[in-house]
């Protein structure tokens, strides 16, 4: 075994530990990675530690409202879910109908149907309806849709956000292939588009985390709003 492959067998391995041991095992979050993998969803839903984190962050801050751009099969949202303060409500937004059709069913599941609207559509699009329906502030801010509008759905998140929320991108490191600045992926130069945009957004202070998981080795920034 390679040193790659012996690293990524290290860190599933602690993964699976830490869930166990700090986590805890949880029957609808494990329900929803079943059923997703079952209906051919791809498995590219956060690892439970970001799950958790994002729960964490949620009750935290006492989140009243939360935005997702990309549902994917609903495991996130249920994290977030939990974590809303008593009335709240988190709204998610996902492109392709058969993922959302499987993330309901998995919220549904979860009993947390009537904290969770799922919106269908291109988020560009449902984003100007968010917004014209004054549906903000949000308090939270998840985006973990295709990376080459970051860029686009950061800005949204700013204009929908308050001073004090908290805004969080997911796979900004990507296999540290993000320092290339000559990479044709576009990937790559979306998550590059975005790091140019928080650079030149005064309104937020941010930072970015490397991580290594299951997934492999990615990151993720967090962003607060402060002015």
């Amino acid at each position: 075994m390679g040193k790659e492959a012996e690293g990524q067998a290290t860190w599933s391995a602690v993964e699976a530990y830490v869930k166990d041991c700090v986590i805890m095992p949880d029957d609808a979050l494990e329900r929803s990675l079943i059923k997703s993998a079952e209906a051919g969803l791809p498995e590219i839903q956060v690892p439970p530690g970001l799950g958790k984190l994002l729960h964490l962050l949620a009750r935290s801050i006492g989140a009243k409202r939360i935005l997702e751009v990309g549902t994917l099969g609903g495991y996130s949202a249920i994290w977030m879910a939990r974590g809303l303060a008593d009335g709240g409500k988190l709204i998610t937004l996902e492109r392709d109908a058969h993922h959302a059709k499987v993330a309901r069913d998995n919220i549904a599941h979860a009993g947390l149907s009537d904290r969770v609207e799922l919106i269908e559509g291109p988020a560009l699009e449902t984003l100007e309806t968010i917004a014209a329906k004054n549906e903000g502030p949000f308090d939270l801010v998840f985006i973990d849709a295709d990376k080459q509008s970051n860029a686009d759905y950061f800005a949204w998140a700013v204009k929908l956000a308050r001073v004090g929320s908290i805004i969080i991108v997911d796979n900004v490191v990507r296999d540290g292939e993000v320092i290339d600045a000559n990479s044709k992926d576009e990937n790559i130069q979306g998550v590059r588009r975005l790091n140019k945009l928080i650079a030149s957004e005064s309104r937020v202070s941010a930072t970015t985390i490397q991580t290594v998981s299951s997934k492999g080795y990615d990151g993720f920034s967090m962003a607060l709003v402060v002015a």
